[in-house]
């Protein structure tokens, strides 16, 4: 729970297609809309070359941007490039996978007329900090405490990817 003065926690379902996020108040959760009124935010992130589209947004412009917009991020989170869930879904996707330091799965994408990497954990921060401003709007005040899902089947390398996710958020 929330300390004194620190104002609500939140809760955040990171989603692999999308990602919502509630508070408790009036004694029940309220799942909370984001800017378009969606209860439900896609966990995309695109990339332009003016700027970072996140949600909504970056899912709108995939056809027109595909090798810059980031979605299944959840996919690659806590694995290595060499698994072979990994290899299978690398073919599906149209944005590039390298192998980072000790065989991590980095996505590269142009931003602003660069090549730039991306870590799924980094990827995934982008959205629960999308995820925490919607939740902020709602709330008229700074949120500082969030719990967010993990899966059951997540193997303990997903699940630290995901808390560090969470701490880059």
């Amino acid at each position: 729970m929330a300390g004194k003065g620190e104002g609500p926690a939140i809760g955040i379902d990171l989603g692999t297609t999308y990602s919502c996020v509630g508070v408790w108040q009036h004694d029940r959760v309220e799942i909370i809309a984001n800017d378009q009124g969606n209860r439900t935010t896609p966990s995309y992130v695109a990339f332009t070359d003016s700027e970072r589209l996140i949600g909504d947004a970056a899912k709108n412009q995939v056809a027109m941007n595909p090798m810059n917009t980031v979605f299944d991020a959840k996919r690659l989170i806590g694995r290595r490039v060499n698994d072979t869930t990994v290899q299978s879904d690398i073919k599906l996707w149209p944005f590039k996978i390298t192998p980072g330091p000790g065989d991590k799965p980095m996505i590269t994408v142009q931003y602003k007329g660069e090549d730039k990497q991306f870590s799924a954990e980094e990827i995934s921060s982008m959205v629960l900090i999308k995820m925490r401003e919607i939740a902020e709007a709602y709330l008229g005040n700074s949120v500082k405490n969030a719990v967010v899902t993990v899966p059951a089947y997540f193997n303990d390398s997903q699940r630290q990817a995901t808390k560090d996710a969470g701490v880059i958020a």
